[in-house]
């Protein structure tokens, strides 16, 4: 997610977790204030409205509503893969959800988290703490996943990737859903259209795009970009 006139106010920085981001936005009570959240393999833990919630793994893209002016809403993005262990759920039971955190941990403990984030004067800052807790807690993020996630996004075909790891595809999808939401299949598809995405931002024609990302043609990548976003590469770019 970037900023955008159309996003409210949105800021994001790296976070101190490896990989993982933190963002927050404000928003302005408009129609339309914030775009759909597109698919991009990676959870999120959010606080809004003194609500702590998880965003689970999208296939498609979610639409966050309209909320009141000034209201504010800030997360903690994870590298793909790495979220089920902080929060110890499958990611596969989380897809295309978004959860109240008290569903998945202690309602009680959840209720201290929130409010130590409510109280604080940066709440960004201590739902990162907390995140950063948790993730001591966790251990480091598993490497077999780490490199899935990097083979995948350097264009690798799954069987390439399966290979280069030894293990079979299946095995690989056995390990993926629960890391990722989805088999390893989606996740190609996922990160490819945020490669994609980013090629277009810079200016690039869409047929340069496609060449680039390894997509057929540029039908093929309009054809991508619609079946995960229900939208157009053109209104996703602003360029109507």
């Amino acid at each position: 997610m970037t900023d955008a006139p159309d996003q409210g106010k949105y800021r994001e920085r790296p976070s101190r977790l490896t990989g993982a981001v933190v963002w927050t936005r404000t928003s302005t009570g408009a129609p339309g204030d914030a775009r759909p959240v597109l698919p991009d393999g990676c959870m999120d833990l959010l606080w809004t409205e003194g609500r702590l919630l998880v965003a689970g793994p999208d296939t498609r893209a979610y639409d966050p509503g309209t909320a009141g002016p000034g209201v504010r809403h800030v997360g903690v993005r994870f590298y793909p893969g790495t979220a089920p262990a902080l929060l110890g759920v499958p990611a596969h039971e989380l897809r295309d959800q978004r959860v109240e955190l008290a569903d998945l941990w202690s309602a009680a403990h959840v209720r201290r988290l929130a409010g130590r984030v409510a109280g604080a004067r940066d709440p960004l800052a201590a739902l990162e703490a907390v995140a950063v807790e948790r993730a001591a807690d966790a251990g480091p993020p598993d490497p077999f996943l780490t490199e899935v996630v990097r083979s995948l996004n350097a264009g690798r075909t799954v069987a390439a990737t399966a290979h280069a790891l030894g293990v079979n595809a299946r095995l690989l999808h056995r390990r993926a859903l629960p890391a990722f939401g989805y088999g390893p299949k989606t996740l190609a598809r996922v990160l490819r259209l945020q490669r994609a995405l980013a090629l277009a931002r810079e200016g690039r024609s869409y047929a340069d795009t496609a060449a680039a990302i390894g997509f057929a043609d540029q039908a093929h990548l309009a054809r991508d970009v619609r079946e995960l976003t229900g939208q157009t590469l053109s209104v996703l770019l602003g360029r109507t």
